[in-house]
């Protein structure tokens, strides 16, 4: 990450819009990368003082920026209207830049930019949800501010307990202080869960009946027995900090976060009165458009619904075909392709014990994987890269609404590696020949090889961090990441594992068709479930939680087959233009050096790669 003197000294203070700006950063004479550079730097802290915790999960809430540590996002009526100006006031800045006066790295970080402000921008015309650009890079937009799966009730005591480091008596304070935000903040969606049914948006019945019952079991342990207040305690105790910290935090959550999280059910209680099974945003003022929107930002191209639905149906025939003649070569011939892994996922060979220890053997196993593959990254790559990672289950009282597995990358300052959460509400979610792919897609050389870079590297700029949530680089990149797997080697003695990642892969073209079926098809959530299982070959609880997963967050599960099919389309013009002088590595290098960026943008770096490696 390029952080240069300029950009840690500016303070929150010094954070007006770029109007405030001396007029010499503009003139010609001053060089406009560099005048770029200091409008960008600006703009990146503008970001983080708006968004608290992505500053702390970067280790970067120290020095000007401490304060950013007692604090949390804010998410009042008026927070989504500041950041459409935020966008609306940096486009037009950026405007002023040419392309023919920048440098190519310039160019990169203005095309990348302005693109996530587009996104932005675009997203406040909708009055509902979460469309900000916090939440497009996040990969969390919804038209449903609280949900099962993206709300802050399931993400801030884990952030908290995850994210918030503490290592001083200041830092305990500070996570005291977010504590009792916590319960403002929950204070402030309730307003917006209000604002929105007025507006005629209100969750499906089945994700409201599944916030509702996270919300209900949150408020069970006691004050003092809660994850909020333990894992502050605990903590503090082994470093010694003086200051009944148990019991001051057990007092917030009994007095300021319980009683919160029991408005916000009496909230979603109300709402869920004159809530339906509808799943789709097309039910929707403006559905339509929003969809559209969603999908842009989901894909990071003009692809239309039925486009998209489309390449769905056509890569989930192609390889289906590929994993027949697999499965044919094993003598399993009988039933269809979904129901011979189905069947395949039930061997007692193949599943962990559905307890505390299969639970420990399971992420032992995911551990010898991520093992496994470092030596091997060298035939993919020129990179090297550490990327820590750390295995993690994800936390019981958030598992029921929480994604199967994802990762969360680490800081900049190297303080805390990636973690990989998985859900292990039920280990026969897992078969162990599904979990490879996974791992890779998640681990290395997925998304914390990807992100190691942009932390590792030193060559990122900070506002290409803060804005490298790119859906369809991010996932498509990790995606491809599990083919380089199986290119490498790594199924080599494993027929399983190969079928493992067939099948993770025919779920991503699977996802294309139920997502576009749910929101412009007017598809039902029990047709979703159902084509989704007949196609996949996986539980149906896991196809339940996925498809209700596409209910919250619309959109987002199209990015990952759109941007990996993108991503190979790029490789084999590489491979065409450069003959003999294409090298994978380079190439793998070239889009991971990039860094997360829509896929047009991508297009035009590797454009530039193949034409300097021509003249090479």
């Amino acid at each position: 990450m390029r952080l240069d003197r300029r950009e840690l000294m500016l303070s929150a203070g010094a954070l007006g819009l770029a109007s405030a700006l001396p007029q010499t950063v503009w003139a010609a004479g001053a060089g406009q990368d560099a005048a770029l550079d200091q409008r960008l730097a600006q703009l990146a802290n503008t970001i983080l003082v708006g968004a608290p915790e992505t500053a702390t999960s970067l280790g970067l809430d120290k020095g000007a920026r401490a304060g950013l540590k007692s604090r949390l996002t804010d998410q009042s009526v008026g927070a989504a209207a500041e950041s459409t100006k935020l966008c609306l006031d940096s486009l037009s800045d950026l405007a002023k830049f040419k392309d023919q006066d920048l440098s190519p790295a310039s160019q990169l970080s203005k095309g990348a930019v302005t693109y996530a402000l587009e996104l932005g921008r675009d997203g406040g015309q909708f009055e509902f949800g979460e469309n900000t650009l916090n939440a497009v890079m996040d990969e969390s937009a919804t038209p449903y501010l609280v949900n099962q799966m993206t709300s802050s009730f399931s993400s801030v005591p884990e952030f908290l307990d995850s994210h918030h480091q503490i290592a001083s008596k200041a830092d305990a304070e500070a996570y005291l202080a977010r504590l009792s935000g916590f319960a403002r903040l929950l204070d402030q969606e309730n307003q917006r869960i209000a604002r929105d049914a007025g507006h005629g948006v209100t969750p499906p019945d089945f994700l409201l009946k599944n916030a509702i019952g996270q919300l209900t079991g949150m408020v069970q342990p006691s004050a003092t027995q809660s994850r909020m207040t333990q894992s502050l305690s605990s903590r503090a105790k082994a470093l010694g900090l003086v200051g009944d910290y148990e019991a001051r935090a057990a007092k917030i959550v009994e007095t300021e976060v319980y009683p919160a999280l029991a408005r916000q059910t009496d909230a979603l209680k109300t709402v869920a009165a004159s809530a339906n099974s509808d799943a789709g945003v097309w039910k929707l003022k403006d559905g339509e458009a929003y969809y559209g929107w969603l999908l842009k930002v989901g894909t990071s191209t003009g692809l239309t619904a039925d486009q998209i639905h489309q390449m769905g149906l056509d890569q989930n025939q192609a390889i289906e075909a590929r994993m027949d003649g697999l499965l044919a070569k094993q003598g399993l011939t009988q039933g269809t392709v979904g129901e011979r892994m189905t069947a395949l996922s039930k061997q007692p060979q193949y599943l962990f014990s559905n307890d505390d220890q299969g639970r420990e053997q399971l992420i032992a196993y995911l551990n010898g994987r991520i093992a496994a593959v470092r030596p091997r990254l060298k035939d993919a790559f020129g990179l090297t890269l550490k990327a820590p990672v750390l295995v993690k289950r994800v936390p019981e009282d958030i598992q029921d609404g929480a994604a199967q597995g994802y990762m969360n990358t680490g800081s900049l300052d190297g303080t805390r590696p990636s973690t990989y959460y998985i859900n292990l509400k039920s280990t026969a979610n897992w078969p162990r020949f599904s979990l490879p792919s996974l791992t890779y897609h998640e681990t290395v050389p997925g998304h914390a090889w990807q992100g190691a870079y942009l932390t590792e590297s030193g060559d990122v700029p900070l506002i290409r961090v803060l804005l490298s949530g790119f859906n369809a680089y991010v996932e498509g990149w990790a995606l491809y990441a599990e083919q380089l797997a199986d290119e490498i080697g790594m199924y080599d003695d494993d027929w399983a594992g190969q079928l493992g990642y067939l099948q993770a892969q025919k779920f991503r073209a699977v996802r294309l068709v139920v997502d576009t079926g749910l929101h412009a098809k007017r598809w039902s959530r029990d047709q979703a479930i159902d084509w989704a299982v007949a196609n996949s070959g996986r539980t149906r609880a896991a196809m339940t939680s996925e498809i209700d997963r596409y209910c919250a967050t619309p959109g987002q599960a199209c990015g990952y087959k759109v941007g990996h099919t993108e991503i190979n389309r790029l490789r084999d013009r590489a491979v065409a233009a450069l003959g003999k002088r294409y090298d994978l590595r380079a190439f793998n290098d070239t889009v991971v050096k990039t860094g997360a960026v829509p896929l047009t943008v991508l297009g035009r770096e590797i454009d530039r790669y193949i034409a300097e490696t021509a003249k090479a």
